[in-house]
């Protein structure tokens, strides 16, 4: 006997294949409902789940169900929030339950309360930490899923999914979640995807005592899985090969960005100062270290330049912050760290301070959600070509590349854009070719794509 989700989907699926002559606007009237398992990032703005947040709004706006489903934390964005105001696997009971085995036994209408986002997002300021060196323990205990001490909360996840939301697809932020994937499989019929971006970055910062194991428990809770998403095709081979998984499974979903309230122009500021911008979390990986090198070798050149930085700061990182500001010596005068905006005109705000754009990351970033905020409103990027940022500047053009962790062929990059000519004619075809190449439109229309194919299998 087939479920009616089931007969749902197919009957989906058959219309789709019967109206290929109709446009795509008589093709989204055929909705999903898709859930999306997202996960908070412990009170800082996170750059996957602002991705999870717009993603689901993009969905939601082309006509689409979407239930957007926090874990661990509350998730914070600078927009309006999308997700449910509940959180699984909240991440005060997942810490109790991995410390003291007997608490999973506690009554749920006691350890329920500690799963409230309002307390959870209290205790994010004062405790909870998300460093991957930190967290050894924890992540495999999740991991390992129902055979591990978070399997009611994994039943209570799962039974929401498939008795309740009763979805189309679900689709799962990270594989950090992967333990909850087999029971749901025992409950839910449909296809079920991961979405990878980042995962490696997490996983290569536990300690040398659990890493191994992890990635080894992952690559083998992977395979529970129908496919895999990416944000690109550097990241897709990348993660293939980290987590020895087939790359005919993957699929590449490029970002999506939504405009409203990116009100900047594509045109080169003509007064101040030729000022450098960085945003995103302060943190070694980021590179803001090279950066504030490759600063120090600008102002030989350009003695007025400016250096602005703004994004979360942890308290694990200030003194990572201290000792790079420190680095600058006489020039740190000429640089100035504005916090992390609360509100997305505040980002906005600064972006349109700038001249120019650089976050020049150590690790292969998966993502760079930021360098699209600063093509969004005018502002041309100098990035590593390493990571995603190739396929971002070959697809928008809005600027250029240099050898990774090169704070002199940064500097270079930078002296570069300060020709206003020059950089006019990147912020202009940037400003032009981040709108067509990763609206929420296209967004919406590759993960239906993306869906279909998977629900006509």
């Amino acid at each position: 006997m087939y479920c009616a989700a089931e007969l749902k989907c197919a009957a989906k699926v058959m219309l789709r294949r019967y109206t290929l002559s109709l446009s795509l606007s008589t093709l989204n009237e055929l909705f999903m409902h898709i859930v999306i398992v997202t996960a908070g990032g412990a009170g800082m703005f996170c750059g996957s789940c602002m991705h999870d947040n717009t993603w689901a709004r993009a969905l939601m706006q082309a006509g689409h169900e979407v239930s957007l489903i926090p874990t661990y934390t509350p998730i914070r964005v600078d927009d309006h929030n999308e997700s449910l105001d509940r959180v699984f696997f909240g991440g005060i009971n997942v810490f109790l339950n991995d410390k003291f085995r007997w608490w999973g036994r506690m009554p749920r209408l006691l350890t329920h309360i500690l799963d409230r986002p309002s307390l959870i997002r209290m205790a994010t300021k004062w405790s909870v930490s998300n460093d991957a060196s930190e967290l050894g323990e924890l992540t495999i205990s999740m991991i390992r899923g129902e055979e591990g001490p978070h399997r009611a909360a994994i039943e209570e996840l799962d039974k929401y999914i498939s008795d309740d939301l009763k979805p189309d697809v679900v689709i799962f932020s990270n594989a950090l979640l992967s333990g909850a994937v087999r029971e749901l499989k025992q409950r839910y019929s449909g296809p079920i995807l991961c979405m990878l971006q980042g995962d490696d970055v997490f996983l290569d910062g536990l300690n040398d005592q659990y890493r191994q194991t992890a990635i080894g428990l992952i690559s083998e809770r992977a395979q529970d899985f129908d496919g895999f998403l990416t944000h690109s095709q550097f990241y897709r081979d990348h993660m293939a090969n980290y987590l020895s998984l087939p790359v005919e499974n993957f699929s590449v979903l490029p970002l999506g960005i939504d405009f409203t309230g990116h009100s900047g122009l594509p045109e080169a500021r003509s007064v101040g100062p030729y000022t450098v911008g960085y945003f995103a979390r302060i943190a070694h990986e980021k590179g803001l270290h090279n950066l504030v090198d490759a600063f120090v070798e600008l102002r030989a050149k350009i003695p007025g330049a400016r250096l602005k930085v703004g994004g979360y700061l942890d308290r694990s990182h200030r003194k990572y912050l201290s000792d790079v500001l420190k680095s600058a010596g006489e020039h740190q005068s000429g640089i100035e760290y504005i916090g992390s905006p609360a509100t997305l005109q505040e980002k906005v705000t600064f972006l349109n301070s700038l001249d120019v754009f650089s976050v020049p990351t150590e690790f292969l970033e998966p993502k760079g959600l930021y360098v699209l905020e600063a093509l969004a409103n005018g502002i041309p990027i100098v990035q590593p070509s390493h990571g995603a940022f190739p396929e971002i500047l070959d697809a928008t053009g809005g600027g250029i590349q240099v050898p990774a962790k090169d704070p002199l062929a940064l500097a270079e990059g930078l002296l570069e854009m300060s020709d206003t000519t020059h950089r006019d004619k990147f912020s202009k075809r940037g400003w032009e070719q981040v709108r067509a190449n990763y609206s929420p439109e296209a967004m919406v229309a590759r993960t239906v794509e993306i869906v279909e194919g998977q629900l006509s299998r």
